[in-house]
């Protein structure tokens, strides 16, 4: 929340941020310029992350647990863009929401919006070259996403509040251990939810999806397929 990390560290997740996304800012506006029919599909990511983002439980005195979206914009996007959604998404919400806050951005930005997505993108890409199939790759990359981002959640907290016995890694475990009673749960239905909505971008716009390598012609045609 809002003026609850210490200095530096409200700083340091700022600095590490930032660079990331304006990367990101550079390579959205490349891929718009190459292909304006993605700007749909790019809103409808960010709403994805805002929704299910803004849906927030108490967890840890000064945070809380929520799913986070950004696992399928960093299917379709990579993380690097899918760090911008994430950043346009927790600035409305530090404004407007009372979700987050502006000097806790960086630190919520970094474990939401970069650590998590490029785990879940990685998870995608290895599990597709697997041979894997295609919506249990999306499950777990969505899941693998949101575990990601509360791991790294639990560092930062860990790393600003070391406990007064065991230090950083005691603190690291306290806040894992907390997060995980709500955390897990939510990130696999996060996942089912996520597949499911692939499974409809699939039906609806697949060729979006080849165009994106996101997946082959000929994967989009078998599950299509499959699915009638």
């Amino acid at each position: 929340m809002e003026g609850f990390l210490p200095h530096p560290w409200w700083e340091i997740w700022l600095i590490i941020s930032l660079p990331v996304v304006a990367w990101g800012v550079y390579k959205m506006n490349k891929m718009v310029k190459e292909n304006r029919e993605i700007l749909p599909l790019l809103a409808v990511s960010g709403a994805f992350v805002f929704v299910l983002s803004s849906l927030k439980m108490p967890s840890v005195t000064g945070s809380c647990s929520h799913p986070t979206g950004t696992g399928m914009g960093a299917i379709l996007f990579g993380p690097w863009i899918t760090a911008v959604l994430s950043a346009i998404v927790l600035i409305y919400q530090a404004l407007f929401l009372a979700h987050g806050g502006l000097t806790t951005l960086g630190a919520n930005i970094f474990s939401m919006g970069i650590a998590g997505p490029l785990i879940g993108y990685l998870v995608f890409v290895l599990a597709k070259r697997s041979g894997l199939n295609m919506y249990l790759s999306v499950f777990l990359a969505a899941m693998l996403a949101d575990w990601t981002t509360y791991v790294v959640t639990s560092m930062q907290l860990a790393l600003a509040f070391p406990a007064a016995s065991g230090g950083v890694v005691a603190s690291f475990q306290a806040f894992m251990a907390i997060f995980a009673i709500t955390q897990v749960p939510l990130a696999v239905v996060e996942g089912a939810v996520t597949a499911l909505m692939f499974k409809y971008l699939v039906r609806l716009r697949g060729d979006i999806l080849v165009k994106l390598n996101v997946a082959s012609a000929s994967a989009i045609k078998l599950l299509r397929e499959a699915a009638t």
